[in-house]
């Protein structure tokens, strides 16, 4: 089974996903992420998906659950690269990814999470 490579940038998690997913490859990604979440203390999740061309209900789901996940432990996720071809093809299948925060590419999604780290950070209450 094929495993995505998931790089840590400071506090950000960055997966790249260069293949069309499987439904395997998915689960394991998902409890791959969430490990590394827990271990690295990450606040951020960068999900790249600019080289997938297909997505079915399943994987679609799994993105909304990964972003679930990552925000019960701590972390905001932002997928970035869809093409336009899967955003029709999730809102045809009825998935408008609910709590999924979307973002053109890479540079716009790290701006992103950027903002959030810091609304969070003023949203701590330090007395």
């Amino acid at each position: 089974m094929q495993r995505i490579p998931i790089l840590q940038m400071g506090r950000t998690l960055l997966v790249t996903i260069q293949v069309d997913l499987q439904d395997q490859t998915a689960l394991a990604l998902q409890d791959d992420l969430a490990n590394k979440i827990q271990t690295s203390a990450a606040t951020g999740v960068l999900i790249d998906i600019s080289a997938m061309e297909i997505v079915d209900s399943f994987i679609g789901r799994m993105l909304a659950s990964i972003s679930g996940i990552a925000k019960v432990l701590g972390a905001t996720t932002v997928v970035v690269g869809m093409q336009p071809a899967v955003a029709i093809t999730l809102v045809e299948l009825g998935l408008s990814l609910d709590g999924v925060r979307t973002a053109l590419n890479v540079e716009r999604g790290l701006q992103l999470l950027k903002a959030s780290d810091e609304e969070q950070f003023h949203d701590v209450d330090l007395d």
